[in-house]
């Protein structure tokens, strides 16, 4: 929900802030989503391993890091968030809750852009992982997502959760809901190009290794508990 949230949001705030000036719009959208990125992850990583990527997710499954039934369980979660935090970016900024995108995305480069940015963002992740560095995730992700927003001509959605949340809000951010399934399909055709380039680079990834990513999780009855002294009266 928030990564749906800081995405339309800081769109919508680029749009009011930056009337007619498309690059420097495209340049506070990115910023933000980076930064917010970055402090998403470290939020809920403990907790959940910051899987707010279907393809991620899944990805990480078969390389056994993941149960296939939590990835079942986390992608309706996945996209519920998303929806939900478009909806919230609206109302945040006075918009109508639900405005569904007119904004077509469906070319040629666009699609290859969801290709290539999906399979990168998987090789950042999982080249983290599998050489020990996964803590460096945070900043990593946040940095891949916020160049890809320049380097891609479809600003890098690489998330079908959020292909589909971004169908509900007309503004700068939106998706038309015709461009969503070639969007989720260039997107599952990037995951796939994503795991051979991760075979081919860290050959001998193991489940354990895969268990990282995004981000190291602790299950709750190894999470530290926090007690606090009486205080004197």
């Amino acid at each position: 929900m928030l990564l749906a949230a800081l995405v339309i949001g800081s769109g919508i705030a680029a749009q009011q802030l930056s009337p007619n000036q498309i690059g420097l719009q495209l340049a506070e959208n990115a910023t933000v989503t980076a930064a917010g990125l970055f402090a998403i992850i470290l939020m809920v990583g403990p907790v959940s391993g910051a899987h707010v990527n279907p393809v991620v997710s899944a990805v990480d499954a078969l390389f056994g890091g993941l149960p296939w039934r939590d990835v079942a369980a986390y992608l309706p979660v996945q996209v519920a968030g998303c929806v939900a935090g478009a909806v919230l970016a609206n109302v945040m900024f006075g918009q109508a809750a639900v405005s569904i995108s007119t904004h077509d995305r469906a070319s040629g480069a666009h699609l290859l852009s969801e290709i290539v940015a999906t399979a990168g963002l998987l090789l950042v992740i999982f080249a983290l992982a599998r050489s020990g560095r996964a803590d460096r995730a945070p900043a990593a992700v946040g940095a891949y997502i916020g160049a890809a927003y320049w380097f891609t001509s479809s600003t890098s959605f690489a998330n079908p959760a959020i292909t589909v949340g971004r169908m509900f809000s007309d503004t700068f951010a939106g998706i038309a809901p015709a461009s969503v399934p070639a969007f989720v399909a260039a997107q599952l055709t990037g995951g796939l190009a994503g795991i051979a380039l991760i075979r081919v680079f860290y050959p001998g990834l193991s489940p354990a290794t895969a268990s990282a990513v995004v981000a190291a999780h602790v299950p709750a009855a190894s999470r530290p508990v926090v007690t606090r002294r009486p205080t004197a009266r």
